[in-house]
């Protein structure tokens, strides 16, 4: 996975998948802008029109985040999460969940934040209950909206890289 490439999204076993991006800055700015809410604001906006008024995070074991999207004619999402393990800039594992079940019963994800020449690939491991979880998180359209954030990402990267300090 090159610098610039969209997300990569495999299913290694029945009831898993793993989604890798690869991002142009350090470990540790990518990890902020996954832990920092006022930073998280920023990239993670869902499509237009849409807002985020509710955003969390509490980066420690035993802690948690709650993003809740607003969106027009009464459009609404949100997922939370419990955080099982961290360690700081290299790993994230939470068990986490939409509101309402919308996409199913909790499920894990782990994330990577791996040092890649001069940047950073993330790899994000979703462990589902089964498989028909696991496929119906699929059909909806799950990896266009992320790579869509994740453009996102990188403008809000590009910009705290060259932002004067």
């Amino acid at each position: 996975m090159q610098f610039g490439d969209p997300l990569s999204v495999t299913s290694p076993s029945d009831t898993q998948l793993v989604i890798s991006r690869a991002f142009v800055a350090p470990p540790h700015l990518v990890y902020a802008c996954y832990t920092q809410p006022s930073l998280i604001r920023r990239w993670l906006t869902g499509p237009d029109g849409w807002t985020m008024p509710v955003c969390t995070y509490d980066a420690r074991a035993g802690g948690g985040y709650r993003f809740e999207w607003h969106g027009p004619d009464s459009g609404y999402l949100a997922v939370d999460g419990n955080i099982t393990a961290i360690d700081a800039i290299r790993y994230i594992d939470a068990e986490e969940r939409f509101e309402a079940g919308e996409m199913g019963p909790p499920y894990r994800s782990e994330l990577e934040f791996r040092l890649k020449d001069h940047g950073t690939l993330v790899v994000n491991s979703l462990t589902y209950a089964s498989m028909a979880h696991r496929d119906l998180v699929v059909s909806t359209g799950m990896a266009e909206g992320m790579e869509f954030s994740f453009k996102g990402l990188d403008r809000l990267l590009a910009d705290e890289q060259t932002a004067p300090r």
